[in-house]
């Protein structure tokens, strides 16, 4: 690696002014990023992250600015020294940034050919940015590029989004990019395509990144350095071989403990105590005090500053305990704990042991039947606007959901999943099927009728920002269910209402007060979860409600999930992308391809012994926290659903398929402990 960084930051400050004082959203942050190295910044949403790397493009709010002493070296150069019209040119060649939001992000009123097009710029015909974009969306594993280039992006779904989010990011192929969140919105296979491409892009191009996630099994697969940051300051850095081997700081420790796949089923997830502070004020003692464990009583009396251990600049963790060697034994007991498989503990095994509990039916009432349910798109052309063909969204799911019921519905972006959730609850017109709820066929109820049902039934939609009226305050947007459904005796009934529930996701009741795009895309995930609960929903589907929270506030709400159920017997259809989520939470799964289920059964079946060559390779492609490895996603891109392959819709990415495979659709074979379409169990049925 060059010994001359290629960015290195000085004591970074940023100060954001509001009605009655700032808050220091960044205080003194500094570090080195070289060529080709992968930096990745976690920490819990609000702790600074964004703002930080904002801060680098100088892309921050009119009321936020950086402070005066701060220094931000780029090849040499101080950018923050730069005129406005120099950072245009910075920032169009030079580094790139990939959005959280990336439904924000994108113009609405503009193609995805055209905001490609406008992020190439370049002195070309126009045939040859056609050209040029259809070649970047290959690269992200776009399928049908010449037909995504003619749409806009409320057309295609949230993984997609990002997707064309990252090919618009590399259209200068930058010295450095900045990816804040960048596999948020990503299903397993694209993420693991997605990982490997930037891997190959940052050796090609000598780039580096600053990747800024909660998903640690993401971090494990890129990262060669580990900055975690709390409440505006960076609280540790190290190599991710140190920093996965060894945590140090008791925050990152506990960021560790609350991860799904570290947790038994039956045992609610640690969480951390308590919320990020305020950062309007000035510290004296540690931030992290009022939340940590193990604090000393001099942590109540003094700051903790940077401490080098292994004599090294590189290996950093703010906490008193390093400067006597207090927490030593405690990190090495997190590191044998996370070096031990979940599956190797002795709780796991007895629990997949014992076949005759974990496989035994229940007799329970179906809360929820759908029946053959198709939901297909036309697609019209000319000026009297025929129809010429169908976007096959949905073709003929069946799914039964008990009461207090986990089923989780995964697959790849694009399959039907979020279709299926809407048609579900009348948003989407269903083209075929039904879905009895309660004995009441909701496909054929008038409006008024369905109108009265809403409180039972809601659902927690897969992009927060675009779910809320920006114009609301946060009171306004969770009382106006309230309001409409007629729930809460009196306005004051309503507000202390609202206030509870912004408690039990997390939240500070102050916040109510706040517009929407003053909160990070964890925090506006938590508002809409609020918002659900505060109607005292029976059914809620949940449309990748933890795709956007760091593993903190994740292991929080996957424990208000599960109270809920054990409280009020509530049932949810679980739509995700998280395997470790769908472990932990869910009892059921439903796995979709193209618009279709093609196994489903017990959680610990599925996940631990899967029959179709299509889950064999969504698990296949789950980063492991163990140590980086190489994640296989399947091969090929995904068939459009406007054409799908003849037969079994897998076939041609199916490393098992077979002649009869291309003549027709597999039926549903019965296995003994689950049921699968595919043609490798058609004499193993029961």
């Amino acid at each position: 690696m060059n010994q001359t960084p290629l960015l290195k930051v000085n004591n970074l400050k940023v100060f954001i002014q509001t009605e009655l004082d700032y808050i220091k959203a960044v205080n003194s942050v500094s570090f080195t990023l070289h060529e080709t190295e992968t930096m990745a910044i976690v920490g819990e949403s609000g702790s600074g992250k964004s703002i930080m790397a904002m801060s680098i493009l100088r892309l921050l709010p009119p009321q936020a600015r950086i402070d005066l002493q701060s220094e931000i070296w780029f090849k040499g150069e101080n950018i923050l020294t730069y005129s406005e019209k120099k950072m245009q040119v910075l920032r169009r060649k030079e580094i790139a940034v990939i959005f959280q939001d990336p439904q924000a992000a994108l113009n609405p009123v503009l193609t995805i050919g055209d905001q490609i097009i406008e992020a190439i710029w370049d002195k070309l015909s126009k045939s040859a940015y056609q050209a040029k974009a259809i070649s970047l969306l290959k690269d992200v594993l776009i399928s049908d590029p010449e037909l995504m280039l003619s749409k806009y992006p409320h057309q295609i779904s949230g993984g997609q989004k990002q997707r064309v989010m990252i090919a618009m990011a590399l259209a200068k192929s930058p010295s450095i990019l900045i990816a804040d969140e960048p596999t948020t919105a990503l299903d397993v296979t694209t993420q693991a395509q997605i990982i490997e491409l930037l891997k190959l892009i940052i050796k090609k191009n000598k780039m580096a990144l600053i990747l800024i996630s909660h998903d640690l099994g993401v971090v494990r697969e890129l990262a060669d350095t580990i900055q975690v940051m709390y409440a505006g300051h960076m609280v540790e850095q190290a190599s991710a071989t140190e920093f996965f081997f060894m945590p140090k700081h008791p925050y990152s420790q506990k960021l560790f403990k609350a991860l799904p796949e570290r947790s038994d089923k039956k045992s609610p997830l640690s969480v951390i105590p308590g919320q990020v502070p305020n950062l309007n004020q000035h510290f004296k003692v540690c931030r992290f005090y009022g939340r940590c464990e193990v604090a000393l009583e001099k942590c109540q009396v003094e700051l903790p500053e940077l401490y080098a251990y292994h004599n090294t600049d590189n290996n950093l963790v703010r906490c008193l305990h390093y400067q006597t060697g207090g927490l030593k034994k405690t990190a090495q007991e997190i590191a044998l704990a996370l070096m031990m498989p979940m599956n190797s503990t002795p709780e796991f095994q007895e629990k997949i042991d014992d076949e005759q509990d974990l496989y035994k039916i229940d007799e329970k009432v179906n809360l929820i039947d759908i029946n053959h349910l198709k939901v297909f798109f036309p697609i019209q052309k000319g000026l009297f606007k025929r129809t010429v063909g169908y976007i096959k969204a949905v073709d003929g799911v069946s799914l039964s959901i008990h009461e207090g019921e986990t089923v989780a519905l995964v697959g790849e972006s694009g399959c039907g999943k979020s279709t299926v959730g809407k048609a579900i609850l009348q948003l989407i017109k269903p083209s075929y099927g039904n879905v009895i709820y309660m004995g009441k066929d909701l496909t054929r109820l008038l409006p008024w009728t369905l109108h009265k049902i809403r409180s039972d039934c809601q659902m927690i939609f897969q992009d927060p920002f675009s779910s809320m009226d920006p114009r609301m305050r946060i009171s306004e947007i969770l009382e106006e269910g309230m309001l409409a459904l007629n729930i809460g005796s009196n306005a004051e009934e309503r507000q202390k209402r609202i206030e509870a529930l912004l408690e039990q996701v997390g939240l500070d009741y102050a916040m109510k007060n706040r517009f929407p795009h003053e909160f990070s895309g964890g925090q506006r995930q938590r508002i809409c979860i609020a918002r659900v609960l505060a109607l005292g929903a029976k059914f809620i589907i949940c449309d990748e409600p933890t795709s956007s929270l760091d593993v903190s506030v994740q292991a929080q709400l996957l424990n208000l999930f599960q109270s809920l159920q054990n409280e009020f017997n509530i049932s949810l259809l679980f739509i995700t992308h998280n395997i470790s989520v769908v472990s932990y939470l869910s009892d059921t799964v439903a796995v979709m391809y193209l618009g279709r289920i093609v196994e489903q059964g017990p959680t610990e079946v599925i996940l631990k012994n899967p029959k179709h060559p299509y889950t064999q390779a969504l698990l296949a492609s789950v980063p492991s926290l163990a140590e980086p490895k190489k994640v296989h996603a399947p091969r090929g891109e995904i068939p459009s659903n406007i054409h799908p392959p003849k037969g079994c819709h897998f076939h041609p990415r199916c490393p098992h398929a077979m002649p009869v495979c291309q003549k027709s659709y597999p039926p549903i074979y019965a296995l003994p402990k689950q049921t699968v379409k595919c043609f490798l169990y058609s004499d193993k049925t029961e």
